[in-house]
């Protein structure tokens, strides 16, 4: 029998979180993660079903939406959920059966590490990790983007920023966070 135990991304068995000056970088593992790709044709139906589910509007280009289950933009049609682990952990299963025949669901919690960034200076220490002008990018934007060599997720929050990485590549992600941090 195997004596198997969840770790995190970064290979602990909690989180690990950062503060640095001003600003915290905290591992966030406690999310569930699926992606929906509207199916030809079933655009429109897909987007209200995921507005339902949501309870808010599917987000636009470019957007994210909802509060406690919410929705990011990742190209035409198609939507990266996320919610509680605790409580969504067969979110993918559900949505396969809500979407049936609208959308392709596919389960992407293991495939990502979130990281949020809150504190002062994160505009300033993110100018230093990606291209991205946030002064010009609206309040609840989600973009891909390239941080140190790394495709992820931007997501600007309430209080800060989130990030998605892939998680194969969280300890380098989290290196380059924790020295932008560091540099300012």
């Amino acid at each position: 029998m195997h004596d198997l135990a969840p770790l995190t991304a970064l290979g602990a068995t909690t989180p690990r979180c950062d503060t640095i000056g001003t600003i915290t970088i905290a591992e966030n593992p406690d999310v569930a993660l699926a992606s929906v790709a509207a199916r030809r044709g079933q655009s429109a139906p897909c987007a209200a079903a995921l507005a339902a589910w949501l309870d808010a509007p599917a987000p636009g280009i470019a957007e994210h939406s909802g509060t406690h289950m919410a929705a990011f933009w990742l190209g035409p049609d198609m939507w990266m959920l996320e919610a509680p682990f605790a409580t969504r952990e067969g979110m993918a299963q559900d949505l396969a059966q809500r979407l049936k025949g609208m959308a392709s669901v596919t389960e992407q919690t293991d495939a990502w590490a979130r990281f949020d960034l809150s504190g002062d200076g994160l505009a300033d220490m993110l100018a230093r990790l990606t291209n991205l002008d946030l002064a010009t990018l609206p309040q609840r934007f989600a973009r891909r983007t390239v941080m140190e060599h790394v495709g992820c997720y931007l997501l600007r929050r309430d209080a800060g920023y989130s990030i998605y990485g892939p998680r194969s590549s969280a300890g380098s992600l989290h290196h380059a966070l924790r020295l932008a941090a560091g540099a300012l």
